[in-house]
């Protein structure tokens, strides 16, 4: 089995479903990246220089992975997210969505 680098993708409303997928998907020998979650209680905790520089680093996470993993929870999918699989469509990464692997 070929190992693939993923990178997950979803809102961090998700947490504990991308927290389970993560684990799940690396048990079947892929690598995967998950995002930055607050350590702070406050979801608003960064400043807007802070929330550009995580999305800058997880758009390079999506540019050295293979693919990308979707987590859309009842087919919920953010803005952000939206942008991210832009991203990385503009990048020829392979898309897999969480409803699809269920």
């Amino acid at each position: 089995m070929q190992t693939k680098i993923i990178t997950i993708c979803g809102s961090l409303r998700f947490m504990n479903e991308i927290m389970d997928i993560a684990e799940k998907m690396e048990l079947k020998g892929n690598c995967m990246i998950s995002p930055i979650y607050p350590t702070n209680s406050d979801k608003d905790a960064y400043t807007d220089e802070e929330a550009e520089m995580l999305d800058k680093m997880h758009k390079e996470k999506i540019k050295i992975s293979d693919a990308i993993l979707v987590v859309n929870v009842n087919g919920y999918v953010g803005e952000s997210t939206k942008s991210e699989i832009e991203y990385a469509k503009s990048l020829n990464k392979e898309i897999i969505y969480y409803t699809d692997l269920k």
